[in-house]
């Protein structure tokens, strides 16, 4: 994937397609990456490269729930276990759910369309009290801020890790050549 959104041709495929940009950018932090590396947590916080791919993944997961009216509680133990890779749980498992979860969600707004409305949940203190639904637009926006975010601080662990970056990074990734101003990342020898 290139390192912009390509054309777009109406909203709901602009949303889709900044929302899979961020999914495969964060999903960039983790190439090259041993499982080790994919759990280590070298900044001040407790985040991984692999923890912040999985909580989006999660993320995204419980909106689509959400969506289609399943019933949230809210729960904090695994709220912070979607922050952390299980041992023996790997990155191209995580992938595969991940790209599992991106059909879903493009195979829901397809269904559902923009303008379906999700009832809030207010028991919990994020959610604004004077509202009472998100659309399903409103959700796809939040889901490219959510992913934006975390691929930023995925970005930074991954810096710390090994010095690698975003470019340099999608250049080795997708194979782009060595030009004067960039040079594709290789692993340390």
């Amino acid at each position: 994937m290139p390192g912009q959104v390509g054309p777009i041709s109406n909203e709901q495929d602009g949303l889709l397609a900044y929302l899979a940009q961020m999914r495969y950018v964060i999903k960039l932090t983790a190439h090259g990456l041993t499982p080790e590396q994919l759990r280590a947590t070298p900044s001040a916080s407790p985040l991984s490269v692999g923890g912040l791919i999985k909580h989006c993944a999660s993320t995204e997961e419980s909106w689509l729930s959400q969506v289609r009216g399943a019933e949230q509680k809210p729960d904090f133990a695994a709220y912070q276990e979607n922050f952390k890779l299980a041992d023996g749980e790997t990155i191209e498992e995580l992938f595969a759910r991940y790209d599992a979860i991106a059909a879903e969600t493009e195979k829901t707004v397809a269904e559902l369309g923009l303008d379906h409305r999700t009832p809030v949940d207010h028991s919990v203190p994020w959610n604004r009290p004077d509202l009472d639904h998100f659309t399903l637009r409103w959700i796809l926006l939040h889901l490219i801020q959510e992913t934006a975010r975390h691929a930023g601080h995925a970005d930074i662990v991954r810096e710390s890790v090994d010095g690698a970056t975003a470019y340099p990074l999608m250049a080795a990734a997708e194979g782009w050549p060595e030009t004067p101003w960039l040079k594709p990342w290789s692993p340390a020898s």
